[in-house]
């Protein structure tokens, strides 16, 4: 064992995982590898004791179990084809207005994202239904991809959000209320994207021309009509039921999260798309999204267990609180170093190594603890349009035609990014938004 002062491990410990990320391994691994070492180094063999217990409270933890099996209801609600069939119809509906296929991709996306809670599904999906047609129809390049990559990023906050039940895992909060909490927020931003495009295409109709009167006339409104409500109402039905009997206190969300599971078969069956590669399609893409969010989780939990028991939390509590910026400032910088820790490392590893810093630290300066996470849940959509390691820009990059280039995606994400930043400051300015709903309605 050496004796390691709290400052040179917070320094060493931090050093070591921005290395170990920029040599390109696994996160899981960076934070696993970093305890093992740290540990040993510090407290010996009886490091191993205390990852043992850790691990092993992950295991016990009954929240975590509603991740899995969210996680393959939207495998089945991806596999129903629900929003491509909605995306067809909507294109038609909204066809005669400026900008209307955008449109279209923001309502859908909202869906999507109540529907999945997993950015990379979002995102992929609206990219290979949407952005052909976009760029086929005349739709700004930038603008195209800028919209699907950031109607994906809601995936992560509209509820059921995979990171708000990790969030509710780590905080001790109710994952109703969470799941509450973030709904203005997700919507509010929804429909200001929506207004971008109106406003933009208004503006400037070369940016999203309307459908030409020829394909607006290939289908009848009663078409139409028909297959909205067809693709529309019973997944909403769905959503609503999950939700609303969580915030109605009348199922655990790991409860609401099995009949969601159950619900979403019997859609894909209603839907004639059910077939045994299908079904075992979603239990493999569910087994490795799981297994990846638990390898982060194990890596993390015995990362921050060394962390904080050497002193480094201190440390860092010590010298942000040092600072002597007042509440507020105090609160711009954490803001700040999780924007950061964005642009390097994704949402699941910022949890896991700032909440329990940054939570106990909100907490002593008067701030209300649903309102600091939830507003840590809006900032960090942003970890995922950020370059250099944006995830949204390059699962978009990924299946984009070679004419959209990378620059082409940076630039369209920016007034996205910039919207972002405003939800934020509405959500500070207003902590209505954040706060009403979960008091008015989570029992």
């Amino acid at each position: 064992m050496i004796d390691i002062s709290p400052e040179l491990l917070t320094i060493l410990m931090f050093l070591g995982l921005l290395i170990g990320l920029f040599m390109g391994h696994s996160l899981a691994f960076v934070l696993g590898g970093l305890a093992v070492i740290f540990g040993l180094l510090s407290w010996g063999p009886s490091a191993m004791n205390m990852f043992m217990t850790r691990t092993f409270g992950l295991m016990n933890n009954y929240v975590l179990i509603a991740v899995p099996l969210f996680i393959l209801m939207a495998q089945f609600l991806g596999q129903s084809k629900v929003s491509d069939d909605l995306f067809d119809s909507l294109r038609y509906l909204l066809g005669p207005l400026r900008g209307g296929v955008g449109i279209a991709v923001v309502v859908v996306s909202v869906l999507f994202a109540a529907c999945t809670g997993i950015v990379g599904a979002s995102v992929v999906t609206m990219g290979l239904i949407a952005l052909p047609l976009m760029l086929k129809y005349g739709y700004d390049k930038q603008m195209s991809a800028g919209l699907i990559c950031a109607g994906g990023t809601l995936g992560i906050l509209i509820p059921p959000s995979i990171m708000l039940i990790v969030m509710g895992s780590e905080t001790g909060l109710s994952v109703g209320q969470l799941f509450a909490g973030a709904v203005l927020p997700g919507v509010a931003l929804g429909v200001i994207y929506l207004l971008y495009v109106v406003i933009r295409c208004g503006i400037n109709p070369s940016l999203g021309p309307p459908l030409s009167a020829a394909e607006r006339s290939a289908v009848t409104r009663g078409w139409i009509i028909l297959h909205v409500l067809k693709s529309l109402v019973p997944p909403t039905i769905l959503i609503l039921g999950v939700l609303g009997s969580i915030f109605a206190g009348i199922a655990t969300p790991t409860e609401a999260a099995g009949a969601g599971a159950i619900l979403s078969l019997v859609l894909v069956i209603a839907y004639k798309k059910f077939s045994w590669p299908m079904f075992y399609q979603a239990m493999v893409a569910t087994t490795k999204a799981t297994s990846m969010v638990l390898m982060v989780a194990v890596g993390a939990t015995c990362f921050t267990g060394v962390f904080l028991g050497s002193g480094g939390g201190q440390v860092v509590s010590d010298l942000i609180l040092g600072l002597g910026l007042g509440k507020w400032g105090i609160l711009v910088i954490m803001m700040v170093i999780n924007l950061i820790l964005g642009m390097f490392i994704d949402w699941l590893g910022i949890i896991f190594i700032t909440f329990p810093i940054f939570v106990p630290i909100a907490e002593s300066l008067g701030f209300d603890k649903l309102w600091f996470v939830v507003l840590t849940a809006v900032l960090l959509q942003n970890s995922f349009l950020t370059p250099p390691f944006g995830y949204a820009l390059f699962y978009i990059k990924g299946i984009a035609p070679p004419e959209l280039s990378t620059s082409d995606i940076w630039k369209g994400t920016l007034p996205f990014i910039i919207i972002m930043t405003f939800g934020i400051l509405a959500c500070i300015f207003f902590p209505e938004l954040i706060t009403w709903l979960p008091a008015m309605i989570v029992k």
